[in-house]
């Protein structure tokens, strides 16, 4: 996309995450990397839900701003991510970070290396694996080193990653574009729910998907798992 194209997007995909309660106050973020490497990114205390795609920050390639508000202070840890995805996905251009409500409330639950099991399908063709990174406070910069493993981790593997769970903050997804970025998303948060919601529900969790099935969808679909 263009510049102009990617600023109109970043904005449509922030209000509908807003609308819809995946995001809420200030919180969450959506960066895109450019054409020139460069990157945009929402500004800092910005709300998702009435950005201005003039007031984005632009910064270039070596994160130095170059215009528009100033940047969130999480462009470090886009940025890590942008350049490790791109290891093993050349067409990573959109990270989006939210404080999803179900997917931080089990990242509070003894949180395992992983979110989430293989629990549907659409799960493990759309999402993959996501691994919890622990805790660290907003904008450190051993998350960024943490989540860049991770994704190094995974990819070695031959399993690369669409998204990782940062421990009682939030997910962060990416894709080629904001909307398949925001894809990831809400199957991630509606898994997270539906976990959640069969816990109570069941006297135990329920099943998740085995070998065969998996090996299916990866047969089928090209599923990352």
């Amino acid at each position: 996309m263009k510049e102009s194209e990617s600023r109109e997007e970043i904005c449509r995909i922030g209000r509908s995450l807003f609308e819809r309660g995946y995001v809420h106050a200030t919180a969450g973020n959506i960066s895109v990397r450019l054409a020139d490497d460069g990157f945009l990114i929402t500004p800092t205390d910005a709300c998702l839900g009435f950005l201005d795609p003039a007031k984005l920050a632009r910064l270039d390639a070596g994160l130095n701003q170059t215009a528009g508000d100033r940047a969130s202070k999480t462009i470090a840890l886009h940025a890590r991510i942008h350049a490790a995805a791109t290891r093993f996905d050349a067409g990573t251009r959109c990270v989006i970070h939210t404080h999803s409500t179900h997917c931080v409330a089990l990242s509070l639950q003894q949180p395992g290396e992983e979110l989430l099991p293989a629990l549907t399908p659409y799960f493990v063709m759309k999402v993959g694996h996501v691994p919890v990174i622990p805790y660290q406070r907003p904008g450190a910069p051993e998350a960024a080193e943490l989540v860049a493993q991770a994704i190094e981790r995974y990819g070695a593997q031959g399993t690369p990653i669409r998204a990782v769970m940062l421990e009682r903050l939030g997910p962060n997804v990416w894709h080629e574009t904001p909307a398949a970025a925001m894809a990831v998303l809400e199957e991630l948060e509606e898994t997270a729910k539906l976990w959640l919601w069969s816990g109570q529900a069941m006297e135990r969790r329920p099943q998740a998907l085995g070998p065969a099935q998996i090996d299916e969808l990866r047969r089928s679909f090209g599923a990352r798992w």
